[in-house]
Parts: C-alpha cells; sequence; structure tokens
C-alpha cells in the first residue's frame, strides 16, 4: 500500500520533549530540512507503492533514512543505532518528539531500495540538485558545461582463484546431494582439506608445477562429483529447485571455463561481476562494474550517476549518461569534457570536447578545458567518503542503486558545507523557507477544494 501520511502537528506533551526545542536550529543538519522538498518526494515515490496491502513506512522516515546513511557511510545496522541516539538525525527524517525505540527493522531499508529502483533512487538524486539550486551552490549557468567520467565500483568478492572457485562449487553440490538424501560415491572433503593449503604454500614458495597439478586434483574432483550428481538425478528422477539448478549450471561452466573464456564465473553468489582493467599502475584488475560520473564544470556538483554492467566502450555510454543527466535537472547540457576515451562517441546534439582536442574547440571554452580533471577528486570522495568503494549490494540492481545513492550522499555533503560556512544568509534559507509553507499551503487548499 501507499506510505502512510504524516498526520497533523501533535500537540506538546509534558513527557516527551519536542525536537525543535533539543536540536540548533543554525546547525547545517537543521537547516538543510527546510531546503528539501519533502512533499514532492512523497507524490514520486508513492507511485512506486501499490494502493492494496498494508500501509508502507513514510516517505519522509525512508528517504530521509537512506541519505543520512550515504552521508555518512554507515551500514543499515549503524545507521539505525545512530538515529535513535541523534536527535538531529530524527529531526531530518521528519519525527516531533524525541523518539527511543527504533524506526523500522534494518531489512525495511533493504525492501524500500528495492521497491523504488534506479527510477526512485534517481528521484533521489534530482532533489539534491534542485536543493543546491535553491541554496545557489550551483546555478543554472552551470548546467550548460558538464564533465563526465568512469569509474570502477568494485563488488563484495573475495579475489578469484580456480582452486577456490571448484572448492566452493564442489562444497555446494555436496550440500545438494545431502539435501535431497543422495549418497555420493565420495565427496572428497577430507582430499581437499589436505590440498587447498598446499596450493597457497605451493604458490608462495614460487613451485608452480606442484600447484598446478593440484589445482587439476581439485578441478577433477569438482567434475567427478558434478557426474555422479547428475547420473543420480537421472536415475531418480529428482527435480532440482531453480536455485539449485543454477548452481549446478555454474559448475559446469566452471569446469569448461579456461584463461581466454569470455564472460568468466569470478563469484558464485555474484556471476554477472566483470574483469576491469582502468590502466591503475598499483592496481590492473579490479573485478566490479563500469560506473559513470557526470559533474558541473564550474562547481563539481554530481548531475548524473549511472552503473553499466558488461564493461562497455566509454564511448558508446556516453550518449546515455548525458541523456541521464538532462531528465534529471530538465535542461540539456550544450558541452561535454571527456578524457581520450571517449572518442568516436557519436553524441551529434551536444559538442563533446575531448582532451587535448585542438580543432573545433570554440575560444571561449579552451580555458574550461582544464577543469576536466576536477572529475577525479569527486570520484575520490565518492569512495573515500562515501559507499561507492566496496558494493555490498547484491546483483546488479545492487551496484545501480549503490552508485546513485552514494552520488546522492556527496551532493548532501557538499550542501552541509556550504550551509556550515554561510551562517550570515539567513535571507536566502528565509525566502526559502517561506515559498515551502507557501507551496504546501496550495495543495492543501487545493486537496480541500478537491474533497468539497
Amino acid at each position: 500500500m501507499k506510505p502512510k501520511k504524516k498526520t497533523a502537528i501533535p500537540q506538546s506533551d509534558m513527557f516527551k520533549p519536542r525536537l525543535e526545542d533539543i536540536v540548533n536550529p543554525n546547525q547545517a543538519l537543521v537547516r538543510l530540512t527546510s531546503v528539501i522538498d519533502w512533499e514532492r518526494l512523497d507524490i514520486e515515490l508513492g507511485q512506486h507503492f501499490a494502493t492494496v496491502g498494508a500501509a508502507a513506512l513514510p516517505t519522509r522516515l525512508m528517504a530521509g533514512l537512506m541519505y543520512l546513511q550515504h552521508l555518512h557511510n554507515l551500514s543499515d545496522e549503524a545507521l539505525l543505532d545512530q538515529w535513535l541516539e541523534s536527535p538531529y538525525y530524527q529531526y531530518f527524517c521528519g519525527e516531533t518528539f524525541f523518539q527511543h525505540q527504533f524506526p523500522c527493522h534494518p531489512t525495511s531499508l533493504v525492501k524500500w531500495r528495492q521497491r523504488l529502483g534506479e527510477e526512485g533512487c534517481e528521484w533521489l538524486l534530482t532533489e539534491t540538485i534542485n536543493s543546491g539550486l535553491k541554496l545557489k551552490v550551483i546555478k543554472p549557468s552551470s548546467l550548460k558545461r558538464v564533465i563526465v567520467d568512469t569509474t570502477v565500483q568494485e563488488k563484495n568478492i573475495a579475489f578469484p582463484t580456480d582452486a577456490k572457485l571448484y572448492h566452493k562449487s564442489r562444497q555446494l553440490l555436496v550440500a545438494i546431494a545431502h539435501d535431497h538424501s543422495i549418497t555420493l560415491r565420495q565427496t572428497y572433503d577430507k582430499a581437499c582439506q589436505d590440498l587447498m593449503p598446499k596450493i597457497g604454500r605451493y604458490g608462495h614458495a614460487k613451485q608452480y608445477k606442484r600447484m598446478k597439478k593440484a589445482i587439476k586434483q581439485v578441478k577433477g574432483f569438482l567434475g567427478r562429483v558434478v557426474r555422479d550428481l547428475e547420473r543420480q538425478l537421472i536415475a531418480k528422477g529428482i527435480q532440482l529447485t531453480p536455485k539449485q539448478q543454477n548452481t549446478l549450471q555454474k559448475a559446469r561452466e566452471l569446469l569448461l571455463q579456461t584463461r581466454k573464456s569470455k564472460n568468466k564465473i569470478y563469484s558464485l553468489h555474484e556471476p554477472l561481476v566483470d574483469c576491469i582493467s582502468k590502466g591503475k599502475a598499483h592496481k590492473r584488475y579490479e573485478l566490479g562494474v563500469k560506473a559513470s560520473i557526470a559533474v558541473t564544470a564550474k562547481e563539481s556538483f554530481i548531475i548524473g550517476a549511472r552503473s553499466y554492467p558488461g564493461n562497455p566502450y566509454d564511448g558508446h555510454i556516453l550518449a546515455d549518461q548525458l541523456q541521464q543527466v538532462e531528465t534529471l535537472t530538465g535542461k540539456k547540457p550544450e558541452y561535454c569534457f571527456v578524457n581520450r576515451g571517449y572518442r568516436g562517441s557519436g553524441v551529434g546534439d551536444i559538442q563533446v570536447l575531448i582532451a587535448g582536442q585542438k580543432r573545433g574547440v570554440p575560444h571561449k571554452e579552451k580555458r574550461w578545458m582544464g577543469r576536466r580533471n576536477s572529475v577525479a577528486p569527486i570520484i575520490g570522495h565518492l569512495k573515500s567518503d562515501g559507499k561507492m568503494k566496496r558494493c555490498f549490494l547484491k546483483g546488479v540492481l545492487g551496484d545501480a542503486l549503490n552508485v546513485i545513492l552514494s552520488a546522492c550522499g556527496q551532493n548532501l555533503r557538499k550542501l552541509l558545507r556550504w550551509l556550515y560556512f554561510a551562517p550570515n544568509r539567513p535571507a536566502l534559507l528565509l525566502k526559502i523557507l517561506l515559498n515551502s509553507l507557501a507551496n504546501k499551503l496550495k495543495l492543501d487548499l487545493n486537496h480541500v477544494a478537491l474533497q468539497a
């Protein structure tokens, strides 16, 4: 069902302190609360919920929790612990009185992320952009020039080795046989228990012939278990569940893949992870998904963020990234500054200026070419201050949501820093507050008129 609507402001309670009496009204997070258009978020995000069933948690609460989580790089459990202790967190999420109970279970955040999807999280990013425009952190003219670059968002998986993958797959197949009361001819648990430590020791001692021989043995054990399990499943007429069939299929693919195979499996619980090389000296390969980031050329404010599974060529995703920028901001960029990896992008209606380009560059835009590298520190902040360094969310959808929400967190950090260092600008904040109250009053009057 649709999220719960916030009721009228309750009257004072002798035994409950009001948050507005506790918090500092000049604190940056409190001032940011009046800037974000929570009513619009409630309308737009409410479209992702059905009209039947139990009412969902309030949009203000869950959107505020997602903002705070990626603002301070917190896990689901740590976020709720912090929320319970901080009156500023509770005020930001729309509470009136100080609460002594958890607002929800940590799994509610998981379900809300899955329900919103990529489109719903883009609305959260759009609201941070609108807040930046209201506070004049970015100017509307800054949306004409954007900088686009890609990075790799690593997945939370162990470093893949053949021996580990064979050993783990064999253990999963043995568990499937146990679930269906199938007695295998041999499980090879004892043999692998002795071989697996030896493989690491052989590699450390540079005894590669012994190491390859031991890995070949582990692979052979996996093949025997696969064939034995398949024979007994056919003989007994047992049907596996879709999850078990997927596990068996992955084991077959592991046995067939070679060093030069395409679409290799690097993780059994995240089979769609890509191995990406970005030319870094300190890290040759990264296991994750390619993420594209678009920022304004002047203020380095994020106005677009998206993930692209399958490791596509940078030039082929530029048009899609610029389309997202136009969707989120409502304005088409005029100039786009990129590095040489975007050659051959094929974008016709926006002038793409590539690093090192001399011909066809307008005289006024030559000085903006030096700003192209300003996106690199933003990517660094997304990984060091945000949650983009390692994605803990599952699947391709989890990669997409983590990139967009990390961009929301980076924009909020910029807004809070601006509010922190701008305490002597009450006129602008008062104007924003009055406008938001006027819009809310207008919505209430329209609602009353419709009911009448």
